[in-house]
């Protein structure tokens, strides 16, 4: 270790559209030492998650933004490589470090152990990790899908929507996804078992809607906004709910466009509710303990699109605001030794 060098993605400049390399700048400097309660990971996995984009713009909303010259946010799998804190050894899989970096040191309390074998490590970024349980705590807190109800899943082959639709099936729901192209609207049929998937990038979405959900919308578990906010929300069901999860149609935009006309929501008396999974923390271990015997049999379905090397991570942030992503977008910044 001693010959080691952390590098480090941050922040150089704020993007005023899609963030590319030219907004991260990669710098190099001496592995950081553990102090008392704390553990120094080398990171092997770094996860990529749509909610970054927010962290580049000067707005305080949930969480602090990211300065220029800071480390980007992201939470990452790392192995200890030297730890302050009786709890963590030498050779430890750890998750729950953050930062878009080769070499981490977390404070010991915010950290959990990942048994090696018990499924792959980047599961727990995945659909063991953020968002698996943001899908899990989505459905269970707030969309509450019912035998026969009609759910639908947008973003369905993401990370969060693959997870929220099969949960929904479980239930005993009618799902349809909408996705971008016919191979991610195949495998949301096909591998997670939705009834049907509407492909957003072809014909008209009220259309659409209308002809695969002829009984109107019960839940609806909103990963993307725009276009489909506008034509899901004139179906809403009286009694309908809505998981607001994400708008990542909006992420880029220096002005965000106006919604849907909410008028009908009285009448209708449709529950709309934001999701910050982070408000719930207790529901991250409640989750892996219930889907991680699901992962293991194979009975939940996940998809991954992997990138090699820490220097990739700005243009995987990129591709996931582009919807390049199948599944789950992650970089590999290390070796795995799994």
């Amino acid at each position: 270790m001693a010959n080691d060098v952390q590098r480090s993605v941050v922040l150089k400049k704020r993007p005023t559209g899609e963030p590319g390399p030219e907004n991260f700048e990669i710098v190099s400097g001496a592995v950081p030492q553990p102090g008392a309660g704390q553990v120094l990971t080398r990171t092997i996995w770094l996860s990529i998650d749509p909610y970054m984009r927010g962290r580049l713009r000067e707005v305080q909303t949930y969480a602090a933004p990211i300065m220029p010259g800071e480390v980007m946010t992201g939470e990452t799998i790392g192995e200890v490589i030297a730890s302050g804190d009786p709890g963590f050894a030498v050779g430890d899989i750890v998750g729950g470090s953050r930062g878009w970096q080769s070499h981490t040191v977390s404070a010991a309390a915010s950290l959990y152990k990942i048994a090696r074998g018990s499924a792959p490590l980047q599961a727990y970024l995945g659909v063991l990790g953020m968002p698996g349980t943001t899908a899990y705590s989505g459905m269970k807190d707030i969309g509450q899908p019912k035998a026969g109800e009609t759910v639908v899943i947008s973003a369905a082959s993401g990370a969060v929507g693959s997870v929220a639709g099969q949960l929904a099936k479980r239930a005993g729901a009618r799902v349809i996804g909408v996705a971008g192209g016919p191979d991610k609207c195949l495998w949301v049929q096909e591998a997670l078992g939705f009834d049907a998937c509407i492909d957003h990038r072809v014909g008209n979405l009220d259309d659409a809607l209308r002809e695969t959900c002829p009984n109107g919308i019960d839940v609806y578990f909103e990963n993307v906004g725009g276009a489909l906010q506008h034509a899901v929300f004139a179906q809403l069901n009286p009694f309908a709910r809505v998981v607001m999860c994400g708008m990542v149609a909006q992420y880029n935009e220096q002005e965000m466009p106006a919604g849907p006309n909410l008028g009908s929501v009285v009448g209708k008396r449709v529950r709309i509710e934001g999701l910050i999974v982070s408000d719930k923390p207790e529901r991250f271990a409640e989750w892996r303990a219930l889907a991680a015997p699901w992962v293991k049999e194979g009975s939940l379905h996940y998809r991954e699109t992997v990138l090699d090397g820490l220097e990739s991570a700005p243009e995987a942030l990129g591709g996931i605001l582009r919807g390049d992503n199948f599944g789950k977008m992650l970089v590999k910044v290390g070796a795995d030794p799994a």
